[in-house]
């Protein structure tokens, strides 16, 4: 089994609150933790920016597309940022913390 982190951004804390809450208490994240951030990008041919907070979401490789669906769904935005990094080495202990803390499989 592979450990795997999932990076998004919210428009405001309390939604990537809401997002991290549910995927930690569905068992589709280990964990989830929430950052500050300020973001510049492109939308819609023009250069916007903004904050945003950071959602660094920890879970098994297994369930990053089922993580990632429930995120969208309860996303506000229209193309919700969804990247899956796969976490090639680390702790050992808590690696394994990651695979026993989420589902062993998904439904």
């Amino acid at each position: 089994m592979s450990a795997v982190l999932i990076l998004s951004t919210a428009a405001t804390h309390d939604e990537a609150a809401r997002i991290a809450e549910a995927l930690v208490a569905e068992q589709l994240a280990a964990c989830v933790q929430l950052s500050p951030i300020e973001s510049w990008y492109r939308w819609q041919g023009k250069v916007e920016h903004g904050p945003e907070t950071r959602l660094h979401i920890k879970t098994m490789a297994h369930l990053a597309d089922a993580a990632m669906q429930r995120l969208t769904a309860m996303h506000s935005y229209e193309v919700p940022e969804a990247i899956v990094i796969a976490i090639e080495n680390g702790s050992e202990d808590y690696l394994d913390w990651i695979a026993t803390s989420v589902r062993a499989e998904y439904e």
